[in-house]
């Protein structure tokens, strides 16, 4: 990282490094939210993830990245150094930063070619991510409109977080500057094969040239097809190298006969050496050098010199019949809930039981003489069951009823998570009744999501 960061501090207002690791709510943190710190940022981690997993003795067989990423790949491949690659990356970031304001962008839950038949004014289609998740790009005013008509549609849409219209005509501003850069550069081909986003399938000799770069600012990134092409090349293993698992997320949308491994190297909240060896656990195996993985982690020592006994003393505790895994369930490593299972159409139930015994903080929760669970509680069980689903974040959450408690009984609560959508979405919904009660009452609805698709 700090080496990749030595050769995009010199195009850089401020060193890369220190924004990164800015402290939260610091001025320094607000510049990972302009375009030039945003995508230098990703080009930086991406890079070093890709470096991390050499020494482990990884290598691809093939790239694919989704817009910035395709750059990345474009230097991890070979075809840019990392001194050019760093000179193209900040000045397409600084560039489009400049670029007009007033432009927005929509991902919405239809097809590319529905899609294209709505588009007005001067958007465009911006980006293809599954066979049901389109993103559009332009006017704000009628990229907007765009969204409500969707809508009254029935159909879900989704407002990317993001200062401008990435892949329209927004960017034709910046295209003439950006290429002469791109004329200086030197470009080899690639050594590791790539995807093209601009196809959808394996790049050809045109990666290697400035003009691809430049139709790449512009054009819409074909991320499904280019998905749907690793299918038909017979990978079976993907790893993405990123902050999040949003790529994770639209890849396992692809239909596909081999049921791939699909793992993101990193996830927000989430501790970054368990997720980034269970990852390469899952996708690689024993392929992974797992004692350069574990440097550090422990020192040699002598055996004794007295023989071994083998006498065992630990006592053998039998699983309670009462514990999830005694249930054949799983734990869920949550105060408020006791056990979880995987439902065969891919969703997942969690359930619990809470009392004022169990929970006797709840009390001082008392409003009118009535003990209740904060809403803020449903909130924070409903964020859990995203982590538990390959979710990044609560889309929607309406609470309905209010979950109430008296000081003899006990509450049982039930948390039902639907199977992933197309565009990665998952319906939630929370249930509980008194532990003496017949009937379940429903407290609260609402969508979960993968997190918005940085461009």
């Amino acid at each position: 990282l700090d080496h990749v960061c030595d050769h995009l501090d010199p195009h850089l207002p401020h060193p890369l490094k220190p924004v990164l690791f800015a402290e939260a709510d610091t001025s320094q943190e607000d510049l990972l939210d302009q375009t030039l710190y945003t995508q230098t940022s990703l080009f930086a981690l991406q890079t070093a993830l890709h470096r991390l997993l050499e020494t482990l003795g990884i290598t691809p067989d093939y790239l694919l990245g989704h817009s910035l990423g395709e750059l990345t790949a474009a230097h991890l491949a070979g075809t840019l150094t990392l001194t050019d690659a760093a000179t193209l990356i900040t000045t397409r970031a600084r560039l489009m930063q400049q670029t007009r304001p007033g432009g927005a962008m929509v991902s919405i839950q239809a097809g590319a070619d529905e899609v294209a038949g709505t588009l007005r004014g001067d958007v465009s289609v911006a980006a293809v991510n599954g066979p049901r998740a389109t993103v559009v790009s332009g006017d704000a005013d009628d990229v907007l409109a765009i969204a409500d008509e969707w809508k009254e549609r029935g159909v879900k849409t989704h407002r990317l977080r993001v200062g401008h219209a990435f892949h329209s005509p927004h960017m034709d501003g910046m295209l003439e500057e950006f290429g002469e850069v791109a004329a200086r550069l030197e470009y080899r081909p690639p050594e590791i094969p790539i995807v093209s986003n601009l196809t959808g399938d394996l790049a050809g000799p045109e990666i290697a040239t400035p003009g691809y770069w430049v139709r790449h600012v512009r054009e819409a990134v074909r991320f499904h097809e280019g998905v749907q092409a690793l299918h038909r090349e017979g990978v079976t293993a993907f790893l993405e190298l990123g902050p999040d698992g949003v790529l994770t997320a639209l890849a396992r949308t692809a239909a596909t006969d081999t049921d791939p491994v699909i793992e993101p190297l990193l996830r927000p909240g989430r501790p970054e050496a368990q997720t980034l060896t269970g990852a390469l656990a899952l996708a690689c195996g024993g392929d992974a050098d797992w004692s350069a993985a574990m440097i550090g982690e422990g020192r040699r020592v002598d055996l004794p010199t007295y023989p071994f006994e083998r006498r065992r003393y630990w006592l053998d505790a039998p699983v309670a019949t009462g514990s999830a895994a005694g249930l054949g369930l799983d734990a869920t490593g949550h105060p408020l809930l006791a056990a979880t299972t995987e439902l065969p159409d891919g969703g997942r139930l969690l359930t619990g039981r809470i009392s004022l015994d169990s929970q006797p903080w709840l009390s001082d929760h008392t409003i009118m003489g009535t003990v209740l669970l904060p809403g803020t509680a449903l909130v924070e069980l409903a964020m859990h069951g995203a982590s538990l689903t390959g979710c990044d974040e609560i889309e929607e959450l309406v609470l309905h009823t209010l979950v109430t408690f008296d000081a003899r009984g006990a509450v049982l609560l039930h948390l039902l998570i639907g199977p992933a959508d197309a565009s990665g979405r998952r319906s939630i919904t929370v249930r509980t009744r008194g532990e003496d009660d017949t009937s379940w009452t429903q407290n609260a609805d609402g969508t979960l999501a993968p997190a918005a698709m940085p461009v």
